[in-house]
């Protein structure tokens, strides 16, 4: 409900300004790790293939990775509020790169199960260390540097699929290999930003500031506890419809409109194109219009089109699944940065919380996705999914952190 009472603190200036080579830089190395990341699902139909699975198999699959990635990103982002790890970045690449040489040459399903959890322990050290130099380098622009370091994510998401199909899906399992290049290319990335935040903190540390602005809020405990539950539960339904796209939108057009597995990898592109324009335009509305009606409004507003889509043609699943995308994706970079202020000085920790959130709702809602769809059909789980948007009515609860 609206509230008056919650104010925080006027907004402190960065006397450094935006680091808008470091942003990109965030961005860039985002959307590698999250482009070799989508490539898992992506391959999907040639691993169920080779390895004679069944949709619940390909459900663990997605689970054993989100799992691996969620459970130690609140971890990680703890210690890294406590004691930073200015080269922690390149080494969590390093296991991202490791994992693809396993998957590359996985010679069971087990052996693939270890293969996307290496890979997912890459990205739970990642994400949260990451979110924090945004922060750092945001100038204040606090929205806006969610924002671009997650567009990168959200295009390296959309990028795998592509890639798929025009890398693997021909050629096999085995040119898994060349995308390791990729993951070179984030380490040495990766390894100049961790010497511009080595020398930040040192100039931090010398002057006895903090590296950033902290802005208190006077929410009682008891409500700040109700606000983070609330924006779990936002969480939990954007991050279970995505995780029906994302695991088994391929399926659903194959099965569907009979497309061949290319065809249906280029759409599923065009839809996560569409997460990663929404991703963008979400940082600014909530810096210019305010986080909380960004958060209502990318949530419930996704609604109409959701329960429209199990019942139009190939055409209007296209426009619609762009739509879905656009807006449902720009919640979550509102949902962090009201998360972050609603936690002052916990950047670390909100972060690891919030994205192995979304990773382990992705992993768990993928698998039981996978068991529905075995026991009914591909067809209904988008009937079932359809609803999860409404759950975007709790964004009424929300207290307003809105600096005046």
């Amino acid at each position: 409900m609206e509230t008056g009472d919650e104010q925080v603190a006027p907004r402190v200036g960065n006397a450094e300004g935006t680091a808008w080579k470091i942003l990109l830089a965030l961005s860039a190395s985002h959307m590698i790790n999250d482009t070799l990341q989508s490539l898992i699902p992506a391959i999907y139909p040639l691993i169920k293939a080779s390895f004679h699975l069944n949709f619940t198999q390909v459900g663990l699959i997605t689970l054993t990775f989100q799992l691996t990635a969620s459970l130690l990103q609140p971890f990680v982002g703890m210690l890294a509020d406590r004691r930073s790890h200015p080269y922690a970045l390149p080494l969590g690449m390093g296991f991202t790169l490791i994992g693809f040489v396993l998957l590359a040459s996985a010679g069971s399903f087990d052996l693939i199960l270890v293969a996307v959890a290496v890979v997912g322990m890459g990205s739970s050290v990642f994400h949260p260390e990451a979110s924090r130099l945004a922060k750092m380098a945001s100038g204040g622009r606090h929205g806006l540097a969610q924002s671009i370091f997650q567009v990168g994510g959200n295009l390296g998401m959309s990028l795998g699929p592509l890639l798929a199909a025009l890398v693997i899906a021909h050629r096999g399992r085995s040119h898994i290999l060349w995308f390791t290049l990729l993951a070179l290319s984030g380490i040495l990335l990766l390894s100049r930003v961790g010497g511009w935040y080595r020398r930040r903190l040192e100039r931090h540390l010398a002057s006895g500031a903090p590296p950033d602005g902290i802005h208190r809020h006077s929410l009682s405990r008891r409500r700040v506890v109700a606000s983070v539950a609330i924006l779990m539960m936002l969480i939990f339904s954007k991050l279970v419809y995505l995780a029906s796209m994302g695991s088994y939108y391929i399926f659903y057009l194959m099965d569907r409109f009979h497309l061949p597995v290319q065809r249906a990898q280029v759409l599923l592109f065009i839809f996560l194109f569409s997460v990663a324009a929404g991703t963008i335009l979400g940082g600014q509305f909530g810096d210019r219009f305010g986080r909380k009606r960004v958060i209502w409004i990318s949530i419930l507003g996704v609604a109409p089109f959701t329960l429209l889509l199990p019942y139009v043609g190939l055409a209007g699943t296209v426009a619609l699944t762009v739509v879905i995308g656009l807006i449902l994706a720009s919640a979550f970079p509102a949902i962090l940065v009201y998360a972050q202020e609603l936690i002052p000085g916990n950047v670390g920790l909100v972060a690891g919380l919030f994205f192995g959130f979304a990773f382990g709702m992705g992993g768990i809602g993928s698998a039981l996705l996978g068991r529905l769809a075995d026991a009914t059909s591909i067809a209904h789980v988008y009937h079932v999914c359809a609803f999860l948007p409404l759950i975007g009515f709790v964004a009424a609860f929300l207290p307003n952190l809105e600096r005046k």
